[in-house]
């Protein structure tokens, strides 16, 4: 079921009666609302993992950040709590861990990590679609209002990356990239992780940006749910690059 929890909040709960595995908390992507993550929540959901959608961080990264402390703080502080981030959201996760500004989560998953701040050149619509996604579900639901077209070509804040900050990140790492990926081409985050002390980067074949919500969606969601289930067994994080089909 989807409750509404509050300003842009969209929440996606556990089946009752199975017990709670873990809080996922989400940072959307530039030009996406929580919306964008129905089919992901639902899915990560239904393996008893408690996942909320937040605020952009590239709309209003104070009320993300404010979002993403209050669900830290009100979870289950015995049950692993995750921050998921995609395109600005992943860079905006990376940035507040490194700085020791995520106090209470346990991980992070890091999907479609920009290289830089400076965006790819302006496109149209349809090659933003092409950029994003080559799922046809996909692209029909954010053609239809849930994405603000063109903000995925603009600039983030220069203060989201800094070269030292992947090796101050503390907590266990999964990246998720597109093999395919023209936004944020996987050359170029492949040095970023392998900075990181504890940090798994898997490359999705033939996958363009949006990893979490492409052709591969049933993949890229059982990786997570496999590195969701390492953490909560205490196992080695690995620090190597490996391909999902």
């Amino acid at each position: 079921m989807t409750l509404a929890t509050g300003d842009a909040v969209r929440t996606w709960t556990e089946p009752d009666p199975i017990p709670l595995r873990g809080t996922l908390i989400l940072l959307p992507g530039r030009g996406e609302s929580p919306g964008v993550y129905e089919r992901f929540g639902r899915r990560l959901a239904a393996d008893a993992y408690r996942v909320h959608a937040v605020t952009a961080p590239s709309d209003d990264p104070a009320r993300a950040r404010e979002q993403v402390t209050a669900l830290l703080t009100g979870a289950d502080p015995v049950k692993p709590r995750i921050v998921v981030g995609s395109d600005a959201g992943a860079a905006y996760a990376a940035s507040l861990a490194a700085t020791r500004r995520l106090p209470r989560a346990s991980a992070l998953i890091l999907a479609g990590l920009p290289a830089a701040p400076q965006a790819a050149p302006h496109r149209d619509w349809a090659a933003e679609l092409d950029a994003r996604t080559t799922c046809p579900t996909h692209r029909g639901r954010i053609s239809d209002g849930e994405v603000r077209p063109g903000q995925l070509f603009t600039d983030l804040p220069a203060d989201w990356f800094h070269p030292d900050d992947p090796g101050e990140i503390t907590v266990p790492v999964l990246g998720l990239h597109g093999e395919k990926d023209p936004v944020s081409p996987l050359d170029g985050v492949r040095r970023w992780y392998a900075s990181v002390p504890r940090a798994d980067l898997v490359s999705i074949a033939d996958a363009p940006h949006d990893v979490l919500n492409d052709r591969n969606h049933r993949t890229v969601a059982a990786s997570i749910v496999l590195f969701l289930e390492r953490l909560r067994a205490g196992a080695p994080i690995a620090r190597a690059e490996r391909k999902n089909a």
